[in-house]
C-alpha cells in the first residue's frame, strides 16, 4: 500500500520507505489533481488547457503526454516496479486507477469530516471525539504547499474551513467535559489560522473563566480586541463586550452554555452538508458541460471507457 501525505509538502512512502518519485512541479501537481479529482477520468485537452494554459493546444497536449510518461515511469522505479499502476490512460481520457492500494490522508481527514457534520459537538461520544482527534492531527499544514493553482486553491481553502470545524467540535466536546485546557489548546489552534474569529475568543474567555483563569479570560478579550482592529479596523461586538464585562464582574453564568453557541452548533452541520451538494452539483455540471463539448468537437470515447465510467458512477 502506498500512504500519500498532502497536507503540506507531498510526501509518499512504500511500506516505510520514502518515495522521490516526480522530476518536476508539474508531475508532482499531476499526481495530486488526478488523486483529488479521482471520481472520473479526464480528457487529455481539459488537462493539458488546465496545466498549460499559456501554450498552444498542440504543445500542451506534448507537455501532458511528457508527464504522464514522466510521472508513470518514476512511479515504477521508485517503487521497484511495486506501484505499478495509480492512473489509467485510454484513449483521450485519464483518470486515477480506482483499483489502487493507496492510503490518503486527505481521504481520512475527509472522513472524519462526514462524520462530524453528523453530529452536534455536545452529543459527540469518546470514540468519535477520538476520530476528530486522530483527523486534526493528520492536517500537518495545508494542502499543498508551494503550489497555487486556482483549482489547489479551491481545495486548499475548502480543507482549511473544514479543519476550523472540526476544532470548534472539538471545542465543544472539551467543554462539555470540562477538559478546559484541552479546549483551550484548539482554540489556539483555531485562532492561529483564523485571529479574527471573534466567537472563538469568546469560547476562550468562557472556558478559561471556568477553568479559574479570570485574568487570563480578560486577556483574551484584548487579544481579540487588537486583532479585529489591527486585522478590520473594527471594535469587538456587543456580544463579545457583554461576556468581558460579565467576566471581569465575576457574573459569568456557568452552568450552561450561551443559547447563541448551542445554536450554531445545530446550523454548522446542515451548512457545511449544503455547502458540500452545491459543491457536488458544480463539479457535475462542469462534467456534462465538458462531455458535451467533447462529443460536438471530437469523436466519442471508445465503449470500453464508457463501460468503466458507468461502472465508476
Amino acid at each position: 500500500m502506498l500512504r500519500v501525505q498532502l497536507f503540506g509538502n507531498l510526501r509518499i512512502h512504500d511500506d516505510g520507505r520514502r518515495l522521490e518519485c516526480f522530476q518536476s512541479n508539474r508531475a508532482k501537481e499531476l499526481f495530486c489533481y488526478l488523486l483529488l479529482h479521482r471520481d472520473h477520468p479526464h480528457s487529455r485537452d481539459t488537462l493539458a488547457g488546465l496545466f498549460w494554459a499559456d501554450c498552444d493546444k498542440n504543445q500542451s497536449r506534448k507537455y501532458l503526454r511528457q508527464t504522464l510518461w514522466q510521472l508513470h515511469h518514476s512511479m515504477r522505479a521508485a517503487g521497484g516496479g511495486g506501484p505499478a499502476r495509480c492512473f489509467i490512460v485510454e484513449g483521450e481520457f485519464v483518470g486515477w486507477d480506482q483499483k489502487a492500494d493507496i492510503w490518503v490522508d486527505v481521504f481520512q481527514f475527509e472522513t472524519a469530516v462526514v462524520t462530524a457534520q453528523l453530529t452536534a459537538g455536545d452529543k459527540l461520544n469518546r470514540a468519535r471525539a477520538d476520530d476528530l482527534r486522530h483527523a486534526v492531527a493528520l492536517y500537518e499544514g495545508d494542502l499543498m504547499e508551494g503550489s497555487y493553482q486556482d483549482w489547489c486553491l479551491f481545495h486548499r481553502e475548502r480543507l482549511q474551513g473544514n479543519y476550523l470545524f472540526l476544532l470548534e467540535k472539538l471545542m465543544d466536546y472539551s467543554e462539555l467535559h470540562r477538559d478546559y485546557d484541552a479546549g483551550i489548546a484548539y482554540g489556539e489552534r483555531l485562532l492561529n489560522r483564523d485571529k479574527v474569529r471573534e466567537r472563538s475568543y469568546i469560547r476562550m474567555m468562557r472556558m478559561q473563566y471556568l477553568a479559574g483563569d479570570r485574568a487570563g479570560a480578560i486577556r483574551q478579550f484584548q487579544r481579540c480586541a487588537a486583532a479585529l482592529k489591527e486585522e478590520l479596523g473594527i471594535k469587538p461586538s456587543r456580544r463579545t463586550r457583554e461576556v468581558y464585562e460579565k467576566i471581569c464582574a465575576d457574573q459569568l453564568d456557568t452552568t450552561s452554555r450561551p443559547q447563541e453557541d448551542r445554536a450554531v452548533s445545530r446550523l454548522k452541520p446542515d451548512l457545511h452538508e449544503l455547502k458540500a451538494q452545491l459543491v457536488k452539483l458544480q463539479h457535475h455540471v462542469q462534467s456534462q458541460i465538458q462531455r458535451i463539448d467533447e462529443a460536438l468537437g471530437s469523436s466519442t470515447p471508445d465503449s470500453s471507457l464508457e463501460t468503466s465510467r458507468i461502472t465508476q458512477a
